[in-house]
């Protein structure tokens, strides 16, 4: 995971143009923002396009990044956010305008994957309470809610090199909890 101040040098030599510079920052950035996207969305595909969308409004607005105390992340994160919050608008304007259409075939989750998921979901319940509370509020904190390390950090007050080490420890014990 990069650090802010790599993720501020990157955006900023995007802001100049470096498609270098940009790809990095996509490979850095990329499996949060989709993580985002999908939460808000609930759908692959249409994550899979707010992705992109809001690649290309960080291509065009990096310029207009300033470190006024926002970590990069959690700019790039609002991006995201707002971006499939308008992609869902979207969706539900659709739908309410399309009543007299025929409906369309459900590409949900089928009951049997509904209950597997439902099932899952419980294990790691579970499993995140076996661990120290902030650890578990930790590990929800940046894999649900896509906090940096450092907005962590500040929130529980703790180091942030406390942090990296409760996070990779804690998701290896989720790991043997799953797989018992």
């Amino acid at each position: 995971m990069s650090t802010p101040s790599q993720l501020e040098d990157l955006i900023a030599k995007t802001a100049l143009g470096d498609r270098r510079a940009f790809g990095a920052l996509y490979d850095a950035t990329s499996a949060k923002l989709f993580g985002v996207a999908l939460r808000i969305l609930r759908d692959r595909a249409g994550a899979e396009d707010v992705l992109q969308e809001t690649y290309m409004k960080i291509w065009r607005y990096a310029g207009r990044y300033a470190a006024n105390g926002t970590s990069p992340m959690t700019w790039m994160i609002t991006i995201a956010r707002n971006t499939a919050i308008d992609r869902l608008r979207r969706w539900r304007a659709a739908e309410t305008v399309d009543e007299t259409a025929a409906p369309l075939p459900d590409h949900g989750p089928t009951p049997e994957q509904s209950a597997i998921a439902r099932s899952e979901a419980t294990r790691i319940s579970l499993c995140l309470g076996e661990l120290e509370e902030d650890r578990s509020q930790a590990v929800r904190w940046a894999y649900l809610d896509g906090l940096s390390y450092a907005d962590i950090s500040d929130r529980l007050k703790v180091p942030l090199n406390t942090i990296r080490t409760w996070l990779r420890r804690s998701l290896i014990r989720l790991r043997e909890c799953m797989s018992r």
